[in-house]
């Protein structure tokens, strides 16, 4: 899906960002961390990058170990960078997030679709999570529940066995 969209959004200059939650690094992908290869990855595809970004960039190299920007630096940055064109950002896993940091990073996407009318988010996850995204987001979610076949994990089981 995501070569799909990358390479539809080519042809329409689109920006495509995206982020694989791992439960086994929950500690490391904070909402600033995840949200900022967001941003690197929706800036890389720019012509030009944008002054605020710029500016921030030069302005972190000169703190004392090269100090990240904080997230709702991050929030600005991408609300700047996703309103200037169309933006789709996928994120996988999204149950794999830790419990507090969903909260911080779904409240700060938010943000980002209120500035950003023409940005499309993309989330997959268990069940369990739905009803905090429906109420995260406001009310600008679409569910598709996706289940397996019983033919399906049949197959899947026969095919590890062997």
């Amino acid at each position: 899906m995501i070569d799909k969209l990358c390479d539809q959004g080519r042809d329409r200059g689109a920006a495509v960002a995206c982020f694989y939650f791992d439960f086994a690094a929950q500690k490391e992908q904070s909402p600033a961390s995840m949200l900022g290869a967001l941003l690197k990855q929706a800036v890389s595809g720019m012509e030009e990058i944008p002054e605020e970004i710029a500016q921030a960039y030069e302005d972190h190299k000169k703190v004392i170990d090269g100090r990240g920007p904080q997230l709702a630096d991050i929030v600005r940055m991408l609300q700047t960078t996703t309103s200037r064109k169309p933006t789709f950002i996928c994120i996988d896993a999204l149950d794999e997030c830790a419990a507090g940091y969903r909260v911080k990073l779904l409240g700060s996407l938010d943000k980002v679709l209120q500035r950003s009318p023409g940005t499309r988010v993309f989330m997959t996850g268990r069940p369990h999570i739905q009803a905090e995204v429906e109420k995260r987001l406001s009310g600008r979610v679409t569910t598709i529940c996706i289940t397996p076949k019983i033919h399906d994990i049949i197959s899947y089981l026969h095919s590890r066995l062997d």
